[in-house]
């Protein structure tokens, strides 16, 4: 297969608002970069403060009319979009390597879940449904779920195609209406999901899309006084700022911000698994990948095998363009580069030379090396820091009680794996563990249909599953006295 961007992607992208390709309010516009090859991709327009004050405006028009349509209406709107996503699989995976430069096979993979995700929650959208409240004989008293009206959804860029169908699907389920601020780096693939979606048959403004740099869209989105909830995906700092400025118009938030997740490796592990698992954790999408198994913990009893034998794992990892379908793909940017290749200088000073890479590959492109630290002590900055990027840390544990509490030595709180035959030491651990999900003996285990969020710094709220339907809706509780004659 070629290097080069398939003749079927634009060069040159609009914003997408009211159902159809809109200029922006100005003449400025960014580039859109092919990571494995620092090749020019699209120029896509920017977004300003203007364009996203019209985008809500059209979406508060879309939603009205949304809201009020039969459930069963929307049911059979999102099974079409899925479908239609089905049918453009390979072109929207195409996209998202060229934008994004993860393996060809993993984008494949990722735009299955967005079909995936139309699909779960179009069986969703006619099940949403209020309690009945016991109260006394003269009272009848029942709560009804309504969407919030207007949401926005900041998308990263590390999974885009799917992240943005994570929180658009649900939204548009319960009824509400939707603005995407996709990251600067991977824009085409939502505005491409955006024609799909209208193409199949979703109304015109309920769905629109602002490309642009946080600073000015991201922050005139979350910022904007008629947003009626915000879903934000993304690194701590920025998930701090963006709920500041919903506090200011009492907008609901949800915040997915990542994580330094524990990978739990005991003596009666199964070894294959637990390997392939390990690299797996850490080596997808290059490491960037908000749950990501950074941190191994392993037994001190199996410590020097293990760690052989998940070297020669990683030595033997191809790096190179995601659209020939390497192992591993490139980093996202120049920029994100810049702050692996950082975050590997700072463990040498603090640990050492790592065992296996540490270095950039000789050739075009924004490429590293798997990387792995061992005997890295919990306090260190590579061990606390999410570094994003294919970098990972080993420590060693001697019983249960060290291993949750090491697992637990961090702000974060969105993942942890655990590798062990006892089933009650695996769910001893899940137990005690701080963390949003638990995965036994399968590292990236779930799907759609499993909650999926955080506890301490790794955000509030969940995603995936029934209850993201929370986030999109909020209770109305109706009280009746029936007893007046």
């Amino acid at each position: 297969m070629s290097n080069k961007a398939p003749a079927a992607i634009s060069d040159q992208y609009e914003l997408w608002i009211d159902g159809e390709e809109r200029s922006a309010g100005t003449d400025d516009r960014f580039t859109v970069v092919d990571p494995a090859t620092e090749d020019t991709v699209a120029d896509v327009g920017m977004a300003s403060g203007d364009d996203v004050d019209r985008a809500v405006s059209v979406a508060r028009d879309a939603f009205e009319s949304w809201r009020s349509r039969p459930p069963k209406e929307r049911v059979q709107v999102l099974t079409a979009i899925a479908a239609a996503i089905r049918e453009q699989s390979e072109y929207l995976a195409t996209v998202e390597t060229m934008e994004n430069g993860k393996p060809i096979s993993s984008s494949r993979s990722q735009v299955e879940r967005a079909a995936r995700h139309f699909e779960y929650y179009a069986g969703i959208a006619d099940k949403i449904q209020g309690e009945s409240i016991p109260l006394s004989d003269g009272y009848v008293d029942y709560t009804i779920r309504e969407p919030l009206g207007v949401t926005a959804h900041i998308v990263p860029w590390n999974v885009p195609i799917y992240l943005f169908a994570r929180s658009v699907a649900p939204a548009l389920a319960a009824g509400n209406a939707a603005v995407v601020k996709p990251a600067e780096q991977t824009p085409i693939g939502a505005l491409e999901l955006a024609r799909v979606a209208t193409e199949a048959g979703l109304p015109d403004g309920l769905l629109n899309v602002v490309p642009g740099f946080g600073a000015e869209a991201g922050a005139a989105l979350t910022g904007h006084p008629h947003v009626n909830g915000i879903t934000f995906t993304g690194s701590g700092p920025t998930g701090t700022a963006v709920a500041q400025s919903a506090v200011e118009n009492v907008t609901e938030t949800h915040l997915e911000l990542g994580g330094k997740s524990p990978n739990v490796v005991f003596p009666d592990a199964e070894w294959e698994a637990a390997l392939d698992g390990t690299i797996t954790a850490i080596m997808t999408n290059a490491g960037q990948v908000c749950s990501a198994g950074s941190r191994l913990l392993v037994h001190e009893d199996i410590h020097d095998e293990f760690l052989d034998d998940l070297v020669d794992r990683a030595a033997a990892l191809e790096l190179g363009p995601g659209i020939d379908d390497y192992d591993m793909g490139p980093l996202v940017s120049a920029d994100h580069l810049e702050k692996v290749q950082n975050y590997i200088d700072i463990g040498r000073e603090e640990v050492g030379d790592p065992v296996i890479g540490g270095g950039r590959l000789d050739r075009d492109g924004y490429f590293v090396e798997p990387t792995i630290f061992d005997g890295v002590s919990h306090d260190t900055r590579i061990a606390q820091e999410e570094i994003f990027g294919p970098v990972l840390t080993v420590s060693t544990f001697a019983d249960e009680d060290e291993a949750v509490e090491l697992a637990d030595a961090t702000d974060y709180g969105l993942v942890a794996g655990i590798y062990t035959s006892d089933v009650g030491r695996a769910h001893r651990f899940a137990r005690d563990v701080d963390a949003g999900q638990v995965y036994i003996n399968e590292y990236y285990a779930g799907g759609n249909e499993t909650p999926f969020g955080g506890y301490k710094q790794s955000g509030i709220g969940r995603e995936n599953g029934v209850q993201a339907i929370d986030n999109y809706t909020q209770i109305k509780n109706v009280c009746a006295n029936i007893d007046l004659r």
